[in-house]
């Protein structure tokens, strides 16, 4: 199978891949947390924390549930904030990475898989706020998720999430350096090639350079994935979409590849939203 045959799902679920999502995570989670740190990378600490706490509008004292918390990060971050903060993993190794982490803040880490929608419920009633940051495009099934979730929410309460954004970064594109004739000068011009977005796919791919196994991407593009918060009961009532600025000298741009999406600053990779509860 090649990023142009990845298998398709109608309603974007994927429920045979589960066990294999699960593996792969528990395989790399120990590498993804030492390579990550403990304040994250370029793409974390410039796009998708600061999308994420711009779309929470976190007040102190607030309880939140964070749904596939890796090692900790976000969730540290929360309860920096003033936040009491619930996080929740599929994979045990993270799960110990971030018990680890996040000992002595006003976190608590379970272990719990974001596709089963019973033991989502199970964690409790009246959160003010779930966040969920660039995971969504890594769980196999999120229908049972956006249903939990209306049902962990407090009347009025958030979901925010961020995530690889559906139209730009996702597992059928490529990036592309052209040299252009334009006005009598030659140009270097950089673009991206997509080749397909409306039909969901679960394709491998690489999350991280020199990570020891690729994990599935399930690729739902908007109309599936928000239809299943639709359906759910919530609205949409806040949307970001992020990129990196231009870089002053892109060959010195943290995490510089000549590819990056540091290079390629009006294209946004990641997308964040947020929906909520009715009153």
């Amino acid at each position: 199978m090649n990023k142009e045959q990845g298998m398709t799902s109608h309603d974007g679920e994927f429920p045979h891949l589960k066990e294999a999502t699960v593996d792969a995570w528990n395989r790399k989670a120990a590498f993804w947390a030492q390579r990550m740190g403990e304040a994250g990378n370029a793409f974390h600490q410039t796009l998708v924390e600061p999308t994420a706490l711009r779309l929470l509008a976190l007040q102190p004292g607030e309880r939140v549930l964070e749904i596939a918390c890796g090692h900790g990060i976000f969730a540290r971050r929360l309860a920096d904030l003033g936040a009491d903060v619930l996080a929740i993993d599929a994979s045990p190794v993270f799960v110990e990475e971030a018990r680890r982490r996040t000992a002595g803040r006003r976190v608590q880490v379970k272990q719990c898989d974001a596709t089963d929608e019973a033991a989502l419920r199970a964690l409790g009633r009246d959160f003010d706020a779930v966040v969920s940051n660039m995971a969504l495009m890594d769980i196999p099934q999120i229908a049972p998720l956006f249903r939990a979730v209306a049902h962990l929410l407090r009347p009025g309460g958030r979901f925010v999430f961020t995530l690889c954004h559906p139209a730009f970064n996702q597992p059928m594109m490529s990036q592309l350096l052209e040299e252009i004739d334009e006005d009598g000068y030659l140009h270097l011009k950089r673009s991206l090639r997509i080749w397909g977005y409306l039909t969901p796919t679960a394709t491998p791919g690489v999350g991280m350079v020199g990570e020891p196994v690729p994990h599935y991407y399930f690729h739902r593009p908007l109309h599936v994935l928000l239809g299943h918060a639709f359906a759910a009961g919530l609205v949409v009532d806040g949307l970001e979409e992020a990129a990196f600025p231009p870089p002053e000298d892109e060959t010195t741009a943290g995490d510089y590849r000549p590819f990056g999406w540091q290079t390629l600053p009006d294209i946004p990779p990641v997308l964040g939203v947020r929906v909520r509860r009715g009153e």
